[in-house]
């Protein structure tokens, strides 16, 4: 169960094994059947997930109660709404499993007892929330910049297997067009 993660882990920072052993005893273990929402906007979240296996997307709701996908996340990805984490505020993001998925948790509480006793865990954090940005922030850029059709060969380039796993009015709503659009775009691509 802790092997995946602990290649993750591995890759980042450089650790002994009862290092290892002391994260894993942090961390709790959950099946969760698909299209459970694990966090509801407004509520506190009190947890960082890691994806053993599974598919995962995180996504609010506008002011016309449109739901709107920020990104989906699947096998060695981590997920959670890190401002209501951090900040201990209410959440604005929903997170909802995509298919039946098996997850690691870690409490807040957790997350800080584990900063406080082994502290190159901050570094491997500070890293993941380095790539997160970079990514969200490149999306930006290309929402702002590029043309849908070109926004979803870079998803489909970047995102393979999510592509084969999201449903497509799913991946139409990240990419900001209707699932009609989306289609047309597919059709026209197949005929290249």
């Amino acid at each position: 169960m802790y092997k995946e993660i602990n290649k993750y882990v591995s890759k980042c920072i450089s650790i002994s094994e009862q290092e290892l052993a002391y994260f894993n005893s942090l961390l709790k273990y959950k099946k969760v059947k698909k299209k459970v929402i694990l966090l509801k906007a407004g509520d506190v979240c009190d947890f960082e997930i890691y994806i053993i296996k599974g598919c995962i997307r995180v996504f609010y709701i506008d002011e016309n109660g449109i739901e709107v996908d920020l990104f989906f996340a699947v096998e060695d990805w981590w997920v959670s709404d890190l401002a209501s984490f951090s900040q201990r505020t209410p959440a604005k993001l929903f997170i909802q499993t995509l298919e039946e998925s098996e997850l690691l948790f870690i409490d807040f509480k957790s997350k800080e007892k584990l900063f406080a006793k082994i502290p190159s865990f901050e570094k491997l954090f500070r890293l993941m929330l380095q790539r997160t940005n970079e990514t969200l922030i490149n999306r930006l850029i290309s929402n702002i910049s590029k043309p849908a059709e070109e926004r979803y060969k870079e998803f489909i380039k970047k995102y393979p297997t999510i592509s084969q796993r999201v449903p497509q009015h799913l991946i139409a709503a990240y990419l900001g067009i209707s699932a009609e659009f989306l289609s047309k775009i597919r059709k026209r691509l197949s005929k290249k």
